[in-house]
């Protein structure tokens, strides 16, 4: 599951070296050339149509000594430290009270937003917007003191990735049948609704274009639960770490 690998030229990979002692202790960090005899990419194409991850196989590929990354069987020493800070960038809190915004500007302009019980939707989610941003500022202030904040940004990763899924499925119960067609085209940079018209965005009375991408996003962003790590391993790390 490497994202955009189509792309890249190359990888860094945690290989097994060693079996002795832990698990843990007995692997290295190797970067790959992408161009590599024995690798090859498959793109997979997602609910919303696009190829933005991919199977990655590795068929006896030889890596040169040169290209290990600091000591041997040291790899995930370096590996929970990316791990730390992709799983923090994951909680994506900047986007969040973003989309937190365009949810309340899209409820208002449907009509939605007088609806006690939805608006009790939007509420709830604000609040765990600002308790996911209180989190961040844990992990950063962690990692600025030189503790391991591995163990709590498990829980950025839990909690942001559930967080995006749900102010998307918001905003496609806000727009109701305006988050509709489907319209792949919504997503790529630079798209500024002329396919509208031969989408047939225009058929809906009071349609807006920047609906257009709401159901690709909604799909989209039903992956952001497995990458970085799934959350029911997110969720035994937290219970073994943190709960004890």
């Amino acid at each position: 599951w490497t994202t955009l690998g189509q792309y890249g030229e190359w990888m860094f990979n945690l290989v097994r070296t060693s079996s002795e002692g832990k698990p843990q202790t007995g692997i290295s960090f190797l970067l790959i050339d992408m161009k590599s005899p024995g690798v090859s990419v498959r793109p997979i194409k997602l609910l919303d149509g696009d190829c933005e991850v991919n199977d990655v196989f590795f068929d006896n590929v030889e890596v040169p000594a040169e290209n290990l990354i600091g000591e041997e069987n040291k790899g995930w020493t370096y590996a929970k430290h990316l791990l730390s800070h992709e799983r923090t960038n994951i909680a994506d809190v900047n986007r969040a009270k973003r989309e937190l915004e365009r949810l309340k500007r899209i409820a208002r302009a449907e009509g939605v937003y007088d609806d006690l019980r939805f608006r009790d939707q939007i509420a709830l989610l604000e609040v765990d917007i600002v308790a996911l941003e209180m989190l961040v500022l844990r992990v950063l202030s962690a990692e600025k003191s030189g503790r391991n904040a591995l163990d709590i940004a498990g829980l950025l990763k839990i909690k942001g990735s559930e967080i995006q899924q749900r102010y998307t499925e918001l905003m496609m119960l806000a727009a109701g049948p305006y988050s509709l067609p489907y319209i792949h085209e919504a997503m790529d940079a630079g798209w500024q609704g002329d396919q509208a018209a031969a989408a047939g965005l225009q058929g809906f009375p009071g349609g807006d274009v920047a609906n257009a991408t709401l159901a690709p996003t909604y799909f989209n962003y039903r992956k952001t639960t497995i990458y970085g790590g799934s959350n029911e391993v997110q969720r035994n790390i937290v219970a073994q770490t943190v709960l004890g």
